[in-house]
Order: C-alpha cells, then structure tokens, then sequence
C-alpha cells in the first residue's frame, strides 16, 4: 500500500485543472524559481547545478516560444524577447554570471506580472458579464 503525499498530490490536481492562462504563469513562476536556484549555485560555485537550473530556465523559455500563437502579431514581439532571454541564459550558463541572470529575472517577472494582470482582467470581464445572467 503506497502512501500518497498530500502536497504532490495538490500540485498535480493543480496543474491537470489549470486554464491555459494559468499555465502560463506557472511557466513564469518556475522559471523564476530555478534562475535563483542558478545563482545560488553560482555563488556556491556549484557548477553541476548552475548548469541544471539554468537548463531548467532554457526549458521553460523553449516551451513558452512553442506555445505561441503566431497569428497575433504580439507573438512575433514575444518570440523575440524570449529568443533574447534564451541567449542571456546560455551566456550565464557559459560566464556563470549572475547579473546576467538577475537581467533574466527581472524580464521574466514583468512578463509574469503582466500576464496575472491580464488573467485578473478577464476573470473581471467574465465575472462582470454573468452577473445579468443570474
């Protein structure tokens, strides 16, 4: 009989129930996450890690390009930034510099905290729209 861990099993549920918007923000927020990771293993000088987390951020960043949908033409502004951000990260990976990855964090966050605030938007325009509904 295996024992379930009840915080796994929530970051599961969350993940499988998400909107696609959602999605997106946990792509930022992770990406964030293991750029600290990076510089922390920087500054450890623990290069087996840096390369992992800095590889992690690669990932998310590769799947975010994917994800695009290019008909809109903010895409093609965002596929840029993020082939940008892309290179900055093999560069840190390369000089193991962390201001290279603070400059990637920094960019990261304001795409995330811009997309929250589109989630916010429309979760108002939704909300606004069913409330003549009831």
């Amino acid at each position: 009989m295996s024992i379930n861990n009840p915080y796994q099993t929530y970051k599961n549920n969350t993940t499988v129930t998400a909107s696609p918007g959602e999605l997106t923000l946990m792509l930022y927020d992770g990406c964030i996450k293991f750029v600290n990771h990076a510089k922390k293993a920087i500054e450890n000088k623990n290069i087996g890690d840096k390369n992992l987390y800095i590889q992690k951020s690669q990932n998310i960043i590769q799947e975010l390009m994917v994800t695009l949908k290019m008909e809109y033409p903010i895409s093609k502004n965002m596929m840029s930034l993020y082939d940008y951000i892309n290179r900055r990260l093999i560069e840190a990976n390369i000089r193991s510099d962390v201001s290279i990855l603070e400059e990637v964090e920094e960019l990261v966050t304001e795409f995330r905290d811009t997309w929250k605030q589109v989630i916010q938007l429309n979760r108002q325009k939704k909300y606004a729209s069913n409330d003549g509904q009831a």
